[in-house]
Formats: C-alpha cells, structure tokens, sequence
C-alpha cells in the first residue's frame, strides 16, 4: 500500500517500496521507526514495544514502564527471581527487615508497614489474648 499510508512518526505518506507495521493500524517510514526515548532505530533486528502511540525499544520500555523492585525501584529483568508482599514485588536481595536488615526468606513471617518490611522479631508477636480484651497498656 506505499502512497496510501501515513507515517505514524512524522505524519507524510509513505512513498518507499518498504514500510514498517508495528500494529494493525500502525505504518511507518523505515527511517522513521525509532525509539522515543534514545533514537536507536526499531527494524526486523531489535524488538519494538508500543505505548500511548509512541515505539520504544526494549530497554527504555521496560526502563519507563516496567515493574520496578518496591525497595530499590530498579526494573526486573527476565531472570529476576522475586517476592511479593501484596501488591509491592522485591529483589530476591532486597526482601529485607527494614529495621534490622535480615534477608527475609520464604516461609518467613514477616509484616508489611507502608513499604518498610519488618520481619517477626522486629514487628512482634500479635496482641496477646489480655490486650486483646480490652486491657490498656501503655
């Protein structure tokens, strides 16, 4: 369809012989298919991720969009073993004790304080069953 489309990247109809679709309704110039964020061209070599209409490649998408570690806020790759504590997700490395800095480990019980995790030492024991009556303490 060269002459009938037009260039998501730079909005001019596309003449070339070639085109890039990125999605169904997507076209692109070749050389207009770049990452919004650091330029590297996006072809058939390198994996392109779309967001509200704009290409990135792979590292800037999942650099600006991807789920980043709740203690460290850096992303995950692939590899990344983790662990969640409601809706917050971890390094492997950093699901520590924010008050001691014990690495927290599977089976650990452990309590969630706004973002800091605290694990049984440092959080406590629950309300025994006297202050659970109504017992005031101080």
């Amino acid at each position: 369809r060269p002459g009938l489309a037009l260039c998501a990247g730079c909005g001019g109809r596309i003449q070339d012989p070639f085109l890039l679709r990125v999605s169904p309704d997507l076209e692109w110039h070749v050389a207009c298919l770049k990452c919004a964020e650091c330029g590297q061209p996006l072809d058939e070599t390198c994996t392109c991720f779309l967001r509200d209409g704009k290409a990135y490649c792979k590292r800037d998408y999942s650099r600006l969009f991807g789920i980043k570690c709740a203690q460290c806020r850096a992303a995950f790759s692939s590899s990344d073993l983790v662990m969640r504590a409601r809706d917050h997700v971890y390094h492997l490395e950093c699901f520590r004790c924010a008050a001691c800095g014990r690495q927290l480990l599977p089976g650990d019980q452990f309590c969630l304080r706004e973002r800091d995790l605290l694990c049984r030492a440092d959080h406590g024991p629950p309300p025994d069953s006297t202050a659970a009556r109504g017992s005031r303490s101080p």
